[in-house]
């Protein structure tokens, strides 16, 4: 089970908006020891979406999902949920009971629908305007504001996932290789690979301004005594190449 997410909207796809949710998520995990698993960015295409959600619900991932659950004719993300279920959408009680307490005596049949979510699921508190997200099968739906997504996604992970929360120690450790292009390394990082099979290797390379060979960050990240025993075997092959590295930039 890994975590991934979704985020939705034409106005991200076509530039008018830049997404602000990816890197936050990532950060909200970080704190809790997890990691973010994958993200897709997809537009307000019923058919595409409804795919999407099909293909993520079948994956059992924790799924969080930005976007699309108002009222408004390109809000699709609620039918989409239930279509790819094969359920009906239907008017949440506790739904219901948040939305006419936010807007009392100018609740209309509109504004409820804010609150119909595929049969079954349970809502997620919004501290903003208390019109509420949905959680069903792992998956969680949540508006594409920031203001209200972001902590809207922080009690999702402290209810709902808290027994996971640093559940698997992770490390990243890495040096910055010298003098030295990624093909000069790359049967090192095999044998890393081929040895350490549990840890996540990486090799980000950097140009020099004037298109000349940079320097290259070389690391691994997972547990962390296996981190440190495969980063002492990288450091004395990259010393016994003689490419001078340094344990961080000036």
């Amino acid at each position: 089970m890994g975590f991934g997410a979704l985020i939705i909207g034409d106005e991200i796809l076509v530039g008018k908006r830049q997404d602000k949710h990816f890197s936050v998520l990532v950060a909200a995990l970080a704190k809790r020891g997890l990691r973010l698993a994958f993200c897709e960015y997809l537009a307000d295409d019923p058919p595409r979406l409804t795919e999407a959600l099909r293909r993520t619900f079948a994956s059992g991932d924790v799924v969080f999902s930005y976007g699309g659950i108002g009222a408004t004719p390109d809000d699709h993300t609620r039918q989409c949920a239930a279509d790819a279920l094969q359920l009906r959408l239907v008017l949440h009680p506790e739904a219901e009971t948040e939305i006419r307490g936010r807007f009392g005596a100018e609740t209309t049949a509109q504004r409820l629908k804010m609150g119909e979510f595929p049969q079954g699921a349970e809502i997620i508190p919004n501290p903003v305007n208390r019109v509420p997200g949905f959680s069903i099968r792992k998956h969680h739906f949540v508006p594409g504001f920031p203001q209200m997504a972001w902590p809207m996604i922080e009690w999702v992970l402290d209810e709902r996932y808290k027994h996971l929360h640093n559940s698997h120690a992770l490390e990243e450790e890495s040096i910055f290789v010298f003098e030295a292009g990624e093909s000069m390394l790359s049967d090192l990082m095999y044998a890393i690979e081929a040895k350490w099979k549990k840890l996540k290797l990486f090799s980000l390379p950097t140009m020099g301004r004037d298109g000349s060979r940079g320097h290259i960050e070389l690391g691994v990240r997972g547990d962390p005594h296996e981190v440190a025993e495969a980063m002492r075997e990288i450091r004395a092959d990259i010393a016994r190449r003689g490419h001078p590295f340094r344990e961080k930039l000036d």
